[in-house]
């Protein structure tokens, strides 16, 4: 019995690092859907498909992989933005299936804004974990304030603009990301990701 409690206390050390996932899955997936909203091509089935499995699904299961880690943090952030690409993408296809009716400017600018709201306590929890994270949860704070702007004012000029800055925000998850795979698989920093102390 003691040995076996033993072997189970060391798997359950051994698991994997589930952030680079996370914030592969989000950063790609905002990067397509930004490059829409900076006005270079249409939402078509590419973004919803990358927004139900890529930046869905797989920060979910990231999200629940950092519940086996016992990270509050990234359980929180991953299953959260998860959550949130699988409802983007269920805004545009249910109506097309004839559930309900497609939203509007207003009920988007409130379903941004509530999502920026959220964003800017996951930033502030940030400033306890690396420099990386802080752009990354900085500039997504940014992302979603700019949509719920732009889709409460009707400005294309502000939704533009938050396409070129989600773009940005997308890069910087993805370096976060590989910064972890690359320092993991190299057992030191090569790029550097700011841990704070």
């Amino acid at each position: 019995m003691e040995l076996e409690k033993e072997k189970n206390v060391l798997f359950s050390e051994i698991t994997a690092n589930p952030a680079p996932l996370g914030l592969m899955g989000f950063g790609m997936t905002t990067i397509l859907l930004n490059i829409h909203n900076a006005g270079f091509f249409p939402l078509d089935s590419m973004i919803l498909a990358m927004g139900l499995f890529y930046g869905g699904l797989a920060q979910v299961v990231a999200g629940i992989m950092e519940f086996k880690k016992n990270n509050t943090f990234g359980t929180t952030a991953f299953t959260s933005y998860g959550f949130f690409w699988m409802a983007l993408a269920a805004l545009n296809i249910l109506p097309e299936m004839g559930y309900g009716v497609p939203a509007n400017s207003l009920s988007m600018a409130a379903f941004l804004f509530m999502w920026g709201f959220f964003t800017v306590f996951m930033f502030i929890a940030t400033l306890r974990i690396s420099k990386a994270l802080q752009v990354v949860f900085g500039t997504l704070t940014l992302l979603f304030f700019l949509l719920a702007i732009g889709n409460f004012t009707g400005s294309t000029l502000i939704l533009t603009i938050a396409g070129y800055e989600g773009i940005i925000c997308g890069f910087t998850a993805i370096y976060a990301a590989m910064a972890q795979v690359i320092n993991e698989t190299y057992g030191k920093v090569v790029l550097p990701i700011g841990e704070v102390q």
